[in-house]
């Protein structure tokens, strides 16, 4: 031990005893109350705390005792940070740790800092939703290609049976395969594979019936088996997979206003793009079944998928009503589902943020029923200038639109049924009116129907999504 040792009345060291350390210690992170590494402090008995020390000690710890709610919080940091009873004693002159908490909890104001942001879990992948908006009106390039090989009027309504029915039936499966990708790909895969052929047969039977058979039969089951690959490759995520399989149909539409590609390249175009997306389909299919099958998962029960395939198949009719007086309009709408997708993502995340803004449910309600007007508004306002350009009907255009979009909203809730029940009394009110000629006319049923379909809507999407529970 060397250093001098000052005891003078009035000096600097009149209440400590240094004593100085011969070598020092490696350095060590510790707390600006901790002792000197190279010096042992020792402080006489005083009377009474320590403002000077509890003050530096508070200023030291404001950040984490200023969240703290009691005292208790406090006590249990400074047992953290290492401080011993008799540290507490000599040092800031308080008699237990309890009565140091107390007193540090009354000098630092309370602060409540805001969480950081989180991410939102409900992040769109924007590039995927575009795609399979572009997707789902790819396919009509078939029809652009082959239209002089075949007698549009009198295949019609097999195609649009057909249709209706894969509409229908992949909707259904869809929402089952969802379900069951849940538990593993591998139970999903099977369930496609499963269901989608069933569909595709089923379909091409109904449709050979107004057919009365002959080749208005096979392409009616060329669309449907069509359908049924694209909805196994959509559901499993392979969107880039069937644009590569889809690439004939693109060639082929590109060179048309050049050049007159002649029968075969138009028949022959079609059919590869189908030859394509069915052996794609079959590829990423045997390699969902390779995946080893999860434990112990169960089947979900058919009813609850049934909802979401009445949905397609009101949602088919609608569309049919429409494309009735303005074909241009329904590749409009077709075009519009991959942003319908996005703003569906768009809303969740939406949604659970302005959960974490406010504190009472009538807020929440308020701030539910803008984010719901904004994203209706972010969907139908790029739809007008469209409906304008092509020369349809907005009003008629705009409500049906807003009557898809509500629907899946809801059904991404969960609430299938009601929006299911919405939308085929407006399918099949306005259906009625135009097939039996019945007031106010054809003219009018689809906008009516529509626009009583769109508020019923509005007021389910309000009542179930305007209050906290199915966002948290």
């Amino acid at each position: 031990m060397s250093g001098p040792i000052s005891l003078e009345p009035g000096g600097a060291e009149q209440d400590t005893l240094a004593i100085r350390l011969a070598g020092t210690r490696p350095p060590r992170r510790r707390p600006r109350w901790a002792l000197d590494d190279a010096t042992l402090a020792i402080r006489l008995p005083r009377s009474g705390p320590d403002d000077q020390a509890v003050s530096e000690l508070a200023a030291e710890l404001a950040d984490r005792i200023g969240p703290a709610v009691h005292p208790y919080e406090v006590a249990a940091l400074l047992e953290a940070e290492g401080l011993s009873a008799s540290l507490i004693n000599e040092r800031y002159g308080h008699p237990n740790l309890f009565s140091l908490a107390s007193a540090l909890f009354e000098r630092v104001p309370r602060t409540f800092p805001e969480p950081a942001p989180a991410a939102d879990p409900w992040r769109p992948d924007t590039v995927r939703c575009l795609l399979r908006g572009v997707l789902f009106a790819l396919p009509g390039l078939a029809y652009l290609l082959t239209a002089p090989l075949w007698d549009a009027g009198g295949y019609a309504p097999a195609l649009i049976v057909a249709g209706l029915l894969s509409w229908a039936w992949g909707q259904a499966l869809g929402h089952r395969a969802h379900l069951r990708l849940a538990a593993g790909r591998r139970e999903a895969g099977r369930t496609l594979l499963a269901g989608a052929p069933v569909g595709a047969v089923v379909a091409t039977g109904v449709a050979a019936l107004p057919a009365g058979g002959g080749p208005v039969t096979l392409v009616a089951a060329a669309q449907s088996a069509y359908l049924a690959a694209a909805g196994v490759l959509l559901v499993l995520g392979r969107e880039r997979l069937l644009l590569a399989a889809l690439s004939p149909l693109l060639g082929g539409a590109a060179v048309l206003p050049w050049w007159e590609p002649g029968p075969v390249a138009r028949a022959g175009l079609p059919l590869l793009a189908l030859l394509a997306t069915l052996a794609v389909t079959g590829w990423v299919l045997r390699g969902a079944l390779a995946v080893p099958a999860a434990a112990g998962s169960t089947r979900p029960r058919l009813l609850w998928s049934l909802p979401y395939g009445l949905f397609g198949l009101a949602a088919g009719v609608l569309v049919l009503l429409e494309g009735r007086e303005e074909p241009y309009a329904v590749i409009v709408l077709t075009l519009s589902m991959g942003p319908a997708e996005w703003l569906l993502y768009r809303y969740r995340g939406l949604s659970v943020a302005a959960l974490r803004a406010t504190a009472t449910p009538a807020g929440f309600l308020l701030r539910s029923a803008g984010i719901l007007g904004l994203c209706l508004f972010a969907y139908l306002a790029p739809l007008l200038p469209a409906a304008l350009f092509t020369g349809a009907d907005p009003v008629a255009l705009l409500l049906l639109a807003a009557v898809l979009w509500t629907a899946l909203l809801l059904q991404a809730f969960g609430a299938a049924w009601s929006s299911a029940g919405i939308c085929l009394t407006a399918a099949g009110g306005a259906g009625a009116v135009v097939l039996f000629r019945l007031p106010p006319g054809a003219a009018l049923a689809l906008p009516l129907g529509c626009g009583a379909a769109a508020l019923c809507l509005s007021a389910c999407a309000l009542w179930l999504l305007g209050r906290p529970a199915p966002h948290a």
